[in-house]
């Protein structure tokens, strides 16, 4: 494969994971709806060091460290979302 069609290919990666991305982040949008009906706090830090855990051992020992960093972000971009939502959400 050329560096061209690796780019391609990329890219559509890339689109594959930005439309996995905004389907994430709706469903955190209605976790955020559940937690504040029923006054728990966005903040579960048990439950993301078992996600962290377990997205490491499935990408494998040469991925888990990124995986580990990849995941530490999404959790804060999933926390500070609904947070938002949160706040302004009545």
């Amino acid at each position: 494969m050329d560096l061209t069609a690796l780019r391609r290919e990329i890219d559509s990666i890339d689109d594959e994971l930005i439309r996995l991305f905004v389907k994430r982040m709706d469903v955190c949008g209605q976790v955020a709806a559940y937690k504040k009906a029923n006054g728990l706090p966005i903040l579960m830090s048990t439950r993301e060091q078992e996600k962290l855990e377990d997205a490491a051992s499935k990408a494998g020992p040469e991925m888990a460290d990124y995986t580990k960093r990849l995941y530490t972000l999404l959790f804060e971009l999933s926390r500070d979302y609904q947070t938002r939502r949160n706040e302004v959400t009545p």
